[in-house]
């Protein structure tokens, strides 16, 4: 079946205005900024994915800026977690900045080495790619690490802190962590289909993760000038 750009167009939006929506609003600046931030490198993924699949001759380059656009969730996601952390963890901020780190280094080399993707194929909603395997088995290994981070983290937080409105700012991350990193995996693993497209699976479940970080803004804002344990 042909690629429709439906899905992806409408879950940009969404993100975007939920984006705009929190820029404009109350709330920790930080906490503001980074969700925003998350919300539109989602956003900023579905339109690649867009272009990917409309326009086939360009499909390489934009399928090497996509999977540097996705790069940079891990990081993000890791660094709002340590933001909603109990004081006092500096680990958590080590391990932000080390993430941070390596997504800078893989998007270089992604910008220098060209043949990171050697093809695309879109059908129905999904963008499957071809990778060279050791280079792919070093940015999926970044990737999935980052993504049991903020799934790890976010549990833990939810365990060890005391304060109820910050643990409920945690658990939003915990259930949008588990619900497009738990469907996206078993769908990869459990349809042959979604061989090679992990990248665009997990970009579109992460709608759930949106949600979830729309219902964490919310909360953000309802709560703003509310007493926290955690300053950000």
């Amino acid at each position: 079946m042909n690629y429709s750009p439906i899905l992806s167009i409408a879950t940009a939006l969404f993100e975007i205005i939920v984006a705009v929506w929190a820029l404009l609003g109350a709330g920790r600046k930080k906490i503001i900024y980074t969700s925003s931030a998350i919300l539109l490198l989602l956003a900023a993924y579905q339109i690649l994915e867009v272009v990917i699949c409309t326009a086939p001759q360009s499909s390489i380059f934009f399928s090497r800026l996509a999977f540097i656009v996705i790069a940079w969730l891990p990081p993000a996601g890791i660094l709002l977690i340590a933001l909603l952390f109990p004081s006092g963890k500096r680990g958590v901020y080590w391990f932000t900045g080390l993430t941070f780190t390596v997504a800078l280094l893989i998007s270089i080399w992604l910008l220098i080495y060209k043949g990171f993707v050697t093809g695309s194929v879109c059908s129905i909603i999904f963008a499957r790619y071809s990778n060279p395997m050791p280079q792919y088995i070093i940015y999926a290994g970044f990737y999935h690490l980052g993504m049991l981070g903020m799934l790890f983290l976010s549990a833990h937080g939810v365990m060890i802190c005391k304060d109820h409105k910050q643990r409920l700012l945690l658990g939003q991350m915990l259930m949008g962590s588990l619900t497009f990193i738990v469907p996206s995996l078993i769908t990869v693993i459990a349809v042959p289909y979604t061989k090679g497209a992990l990248p665009s699976v997990m970009c579109h479940y992460a709608l759930l993760l949106a949600i979830y970080i729309a219902r964490l803004l919310y909360l953000e804002r309802r709560q703003t000038g509310i007493s926290f344990d955690n300053k950000s």
